[in-house]
Formats: structure tokens, C-alpha cells, sequence
């Protein structure tokens, strides 16, 4: 009996594999092996950086908050507890937004909270 083996689906995952490595630099392009390894490792990366990417954004708007809050004479937890205790719901993303279009929005906020 012959030996059987997937030639179509192994052929098929290089493929794609080989397709996601199209732009790479050198042998990163069009050598199996090394092309793979580069694939992967930009798979984990991009996996790794969506998350990364929410903890920065948020980083950003609690500066950008911050930054007008001082400008208004509050710190920044001085500010987000008067939200709290005014029952203020805005999210840092909406007030950082507010801080840095709109700042006399953002100073009467700040007003409310004083």
C-alpha cells in the first residue's frame, strides 16, 4: 500500500503562511522555515499589543484629564472622586476628549464637582 499523505492541506497552510509573509524583508518572505518563525512571532506580537494598546489609550486619558483637571485647580483624584460622590458617569475616554476639544465643557465639569 503507498504511503498517503495530505500534500493538499500541508500545501494549503504554507500558502497562507507564505501569503502573511508577504513584505517581510529577505529570507523572511520566501524561505518556509524562516518564514514561518517570522509569521508566528508578528502573530504574538499583534496579540500581545491589542491588549498593550487598551492599557495605553487609557494611560493617555488619564494625562490628558489629569493635565486640565490642574489647570482647573483639582488633581486627578481629586477629580474622578467628586465624579463619583456627584454621580457623574463619564468614562476617562469621554473626558479626556472633553479636556482637550472642549475645555470650557470640561471647566464646567469641574465646576459641578467642586
Amino acid at each position: 500500500m503507498p504511503r498517503s499523505v495530505n500534500a493538499v492541506a500541508a500545501r494549503h497552510k504554507r500558502k497562507r503562511i507564505m501569503k502573511m509573509a508577504k513584505g517581510y524583508f529577505g529570507r523572511r518572505k520566501n524561505v518556509w522555515t524562516v518564514a514561518k518563525n517570522a509569521v508566528e512571532k508578528g502573530l504574538l506580537y499583534a496579540y500581545r499589543d491589542r491588549k498593550a494598546k487598551k492599557r495605553d489609550f487609557r494611560a493617555l486619558w488619564i494625562q490628558r484629564i489629569n493635565a486640565a483637571a490642574r489647570i482647573n485647580g483639582l488633581s486627578y483624584s481629586q477629580l474622578m472622586g467628586g465624579l463619583k460622590k456627584a454621580n457623574i458617569t463619564l468614562n476617562r475616554k469621554v473626558l479626556a476628549d472633553l479636556a482637550l476639544n472642549h475645555p470650557e465643557a470640561f471647566t464646567g465639569i469641574v465646576e459641578k464637582v467642586k
